[in-house]
């Protein structure tokens, strides 16, 4: 027989495999009984010989990516730590999640959403806007009052810096965690969510750009907008990756889209809560100082550009995670 003959008939031992991998990571290994893990094990000997043939005889890309995939998820399962491994987080972080974001249409969608939903909002509470009155019919008149009492004065000269800083915080960070929340609603529930933030903040920072107290406000908000509206659309994306995972399983029971999704999602999620850190740490320290505008337009530039090179340099390389288990992309 034929290496690829061989390998291909080892098909069905690789699925079970996987969804064994899928059970202990789910339950862990004391559900386990000894002869299912005496199994497992046996199951990860035989994968492990495949990679080699694989490797050896040069098969298809995607069969040896999958295999590569599927061998290091039963070793963490057979030789698992409970330490927490630094470097293997960094490595998630710079290489992994980059590489998926790149790639992910999810994201794709996400970010044309809410940066286009949020400029057309900021156009449409504009002065040059064909619609009267939308900022308060979106905003709520209340609102906008207490927008324009908060900046009628230099943030610098204000007493309640601190508690404008919590909420800030506190609000955007809400918003990312309801998107991905709400993605579980089959995906549609993080597009709503998207849409609706994207409207309410575009009306908001239409609304107070070009009103009296626009220097006030672009001052406070420009430093800190890229990574805190960024984590925001990431959330999203990453809340619609586990919504629509219910909705096309590729093949799977849905539990086991689910978590398949899961497990790349919460990784990107954990790079929106980086975002949303690193913007609270410029909106605590720089916004509300009196620095010049120069100088925080040049953080937010800075910041843009960082977040370039992070998609898109970072990630342009093909994702690990494309291989499937029947070596399609």
């Amino acid at each position: 027989m034929k290496v690829a003959e061989l390998i291909e008939s080892r098909r069905g031992n690789w699925r079970q495999l996987d969804q064994m991998c899928d059970r202990m990571e789910r339950l862990g290994k004391r559900r386990m009984t000894a002869l299912e893990m005496a199994r497992f094990a046996a199951l990860y000997r035989a994968c492990c010989a495949d990679l080699a043939l694989s490797e050896s005889y040069q098969l298809p890309e995607a069969t040896v990516r999958y295999l590569h995939q599927l061998v290091g998820r039963a070793h963490n399962q057979l030789y698992r730590s409970r330490m927490f491994q630094v470097q293997a987080w960094f490595r998630e972080l710079l290489v992994h999640v980059p590489r998926r974001l790149f790639h992910d249409g999810f994201f794709r969608l996400a970010m044309a959403l809410f940066w286009g939903g949020f400029a057309l909002s900021w156009f449409l509470a504009s002065p040059y806007s064909p619609i009267t009155g939308y900022a308060k019919t979106v905003a709520g008149e209340e609102m906008l009052v207490v927008l324009d009492d908060m900046y009628s004065r230099p943030v610098n000269e204000r007493a309640d810096v601190g508690m404008m800083t919590g909420f800030y915080i506190q609000h955007n960070t809400g918003i990312g965690l309801r998107c991905f929340a709400l993605g579980l609603l089959f995906g549609v529930g993080g597009l709503l969510e998207t849409v609706f933030n994207a409207v309410f903040l575009g009306a908001i920072f239409g609304h107070m750009a070009y009103g009296p107290h626009a220097d006030n406000f672009l001052t406070f908000v420009t430093a800190h907008g890229p990574f805190e509206l960024t984590g925001i659309a990431m959330s999203a994306g990453a809340g619609m990756k586990l919504g629509f995972s219910i909705v096309d399983t590729r093949g799977l029971t849905r539990s086991a889209s689910l978590r398949r999704a899961g497990r790349e999602a919460m990784p990107i999620m954990g790079a929106a809560m980086v975002l949303f850190a690193l913007a609270a740490c410029i909106e605590g320290f720089i916004s509300p100082s009196p620095l010049p505008y120069a100088v925080k337009a040049a953080i937010a530039i800075g910041s843009t550009i960082l977040l370039f090179i992070y998609i898109v340099v970072l990630g342009f390389r093909r994702p690990l995670e494309t291989a499937t288990t029947d070596g399609t992309q």
